[in-house]
């Protein structure tokens, strides 16, 4: 294998700006927001501070006072016992106010866990709480609401759990569909093979995203809440307690509406303007939030078939030997195979390279080796085996054990493989913890280890930086040093230099050639450049139409392929080309899945296919080595003419 002579990126990156910093220099862009947060936030300190700020105590009364209006000794008037309605007021603030922080307590306590739950499970437990959702919002609220009244003597709290528990499923599903977006992005994928236990994925890297959607249904619930208390107070169906509250005010205005209206306007304003300031902090939140989030689908039970016999050199002693592994996308009228018959190993310290056009099934290999297939796709037959376990078939027990510490993992996309809300520091933080269970500096100590084995300098600063503040070269250096924070002895890297340019794609392949010496890990290495193939590869495995059609050494490929597709793939090869020559195409394209012919695949683009290569599916043939197999039947005969040699 050859290396580069690149040396590592320098660059400047802004001053550290946190997501709470952003959102706020974002409220700031919200004037409607920022005066309802201003009049909230008000109002709140006035309650507390609401005995320092009058003399009347609330409940004194005064019966020569009764039903007087607005005046010098009763700045907004008299209720029907004599008391000062301001004073009234003032004091009812926090009742009001904490009864609605029942509501919402209740509210978030159940929405929030049941719908990141559902969402990022999916499956039957998405089924059962989708099914018990629909039974709690079939059941009408006021009679729900009338019995619990009765059988609590109309306490205002029970009537706010009430409201919470009955709200609840509508949030549910909000965060649940906010859940389904969040959980397909990289970061989230990332963290699966780092090892990280779905409990803290759904709690840091899922429940972060849709704080957004959740907080602005909080703001509106709140309103909702407030006026539902003004509601069953004034039908006379909760107890006004010891303290005043606004609900109560109303509901005693009520009933002497037709000797005074005044009674209702200084509590009703009041309650109006702190629904409306509590939708338009809700407003604020949710244009702060949108697009914040971004897809997912549903799961089959795994079906295996059965596995095939083959006899390869080296297979016994192999790190990961997958034997005929077929993926398939579940449909209505029937499945769709994606790959077919995939078979190859990887042996401890090399470096496998999986090649083909996009749409051939490297990347879609690659996530069925992880366990992490899209919804809607699963493995339905072969086996894949790592250090002598069986992966496939007894759903995500097996991966446990192996993700980070066994098979680490490296994605084309860089920066969307990290968590914009978290630091790269938080991001090596929660992989060392799970892996070395040191103390904070241990972890700290350990993490600036892995970026200095990277090769970045100033570590401290990268450390506290946000993956938005960091180039993409950089951000795929955070990940391999991710990817080797679990010590794995495997690295599956999908296509870990597309996104990058030239030099920066030399520094990753430089790097990643130098921690596989030092280390001694594995490589699988999914590619459609045999550049980074010639580089890296010690063996290469061709992939056309979701099945392996050729692999062996890479020299051994490069020199005298055996397949016309690698022979066409590599006649196009630019670093190959003669210099003024114009480059060679393949014609036609990858046919697509469920479209594929009955003999092989690549017949309708091979200028050698007969007609005994249209009859019927065609196997794996393995030379004596053991080393090399094709799929092509007329290999033998037209690699000694130089037919297949590019």
């Amino acid at each position: 294998m050859t290396s580069h002579s690149v040396q590592p990126e320098v660059e400047t990156v802004p001053a550290s700006t946190s997501p709470r910093q952003r959102w706020g220099h974002a409220l700031l862009r919200q004037p409607t927001g920022i005066a309802a947060l201003t009049y909230l936030v008000l109002l709140v300190l006035t309650g507390v501070f609401a005995p320092a700020l009058t003399t009347t105590a609330p409940d004194a009364q005064d019966l020569t006072m009764v039903l007087t209006g607005p005046g010098a000794e009763h700045l907004l008037g008299a209720d029907t016992l004599g008391r000062d309605v301001f004073t009234r007021l003032l004091f009812g603030i926090v009742p009001s106010l904490q009864n609605s922080a029942i509501a919402i307590a209740v509210f978030l306590a159940i929405g929030v866990p049941v719908g990141v739950v559902s969402g990022y499970l999916g499956g039957k437990v998405d089924q059962a709480v989708s099914r018990i959702i629909e039974l709690v919002l079939a059941v009408p609220p006021i009679i729900f609401i009338l019995v619990v009244l009765g059988v609590f003597s109309a306490s205002p709290a029970a009537a706010m759990v009430s409201l919470g528990i009955l709200a609840a499923p509508g949030l549910a599903r909000v965060v649940r569909g906010a859940t389904l977006l969040v959980r397909e992005e990289l970061y989230v994928t990332a963290a699966k093979v780092a090892g990280v236990q779905p409990l803290r994925i759904m709690a840091t890297h899922i429940l972060r995203p849709v704080l957004g959607p959740v907080l602005a249904q909080a703001t509106v619930f709140a309103g909702i809440s407030l006026t539902f208390q003004a509601a069953l107070a004034f039908l006379g169906l909760l107890n006004s307690g010891e303290h005043p509250s606004w609900g109560g005010m109303i509901g005693e205005a009520a009933q002497v509406i037709a000797q005074d209206a005044w009674l209702l306007f200084p509590p009703g304003i009041l309650l109006a303007l702190t629904v409306l300031a509590f939708g338009l902090l809700g407003d604020a939140i949710r244009d702060l939030s949108s697009g914040e989030v971004a897809p997912g689908g549903r799961v089959r039970k795994r079906v295996r078939k059965s596995n095939p016999v083959i006899h390869d050199v080296g297979s016994e002693t192999a790190l990961l030997k997958v034997r005929g592994l077929e993926v398939s996308a579940v449909g209505k009228a029937r499945d769709v195979v994606l790959v077919d018959d995939a078979t190859f190993t990887v042996r401890p310290g090399e470096t496998v390279a999986i090649v083909g056009e996009s749409g051939c099934g490297k990347s879609m290999t690659a996530l069925a080796l992880l366990g992490l297939l899209p919804e809607g796709t699963s493995a339905t037959g072969g086996s894949v085996v790592f250090d002598g376990k069986e992966l496939l078939g007894d759903g995500p027990d097996p991966y446990r054990g192996i993700r980070g510490s066994g098979i680490a993992y490296i994605a084309q996309d860089a920066l969307g493989s990290l968590d914009p809300t978290h630091t790269v520091g938080s991001h090596l933080a929660e992989v060392i913890q799970l892996h070395d269970r040191d103390s904070r500096s241990g972890r700290r100590e350990r993490a600036a280890e892995l970026l200095r084995q990277v090769e970045i300098r100033d570590v401290e600063r990268v450390l506290r930086s946000y993956p938005h503040e960091i180039s993409g070269g950089m951000a795929q250096r955070i990940n391999i040093a991710i990817a080797l924070a679990g010590r794995p002895r495997l690295i599956v890297a999908d296509e870990p230099t597309t996104a990058l340019d030239v030099t920066v794609q030399a520094e990753i392949l430089r790097l990643l050639a130098e921690l596989q010496n030092t280390t001694g890990m594995a490589v699988l290495l999914i590619t459609h450049d045999w550049g980074v193939v010639a580089d890296l590869a010690d063996r290469a495995v061709v992939m056309y139409a979701g099945e392996v059609v050729e692999q062996g050494p890479s020299d051994r490929i490069f020199l005298s392929p055996t397949f016309p597709y690698t022979s066409a793939l590599l006649s196009a090869e630019p670093s190959r080309a003669v210099e003024g020559s114009r480059l060679p195409t393949l014609p036609g394209r990858v046919p697509s899945p469920g479209t594929w012919p009955a003999g092989c695949r690549f017949s309708s683009r091979c200028a050698f296919v007969q007609d005994v290569c249209l009859v019927s599916s065609l196997s794996l043939s393995w030379d004596a080595s053991g080393e090399s197999a094709t799929r092509c039947i007329r290999a033998d005969e037209l690699v000694p003419e130089g037919a297949l040699v590019p």
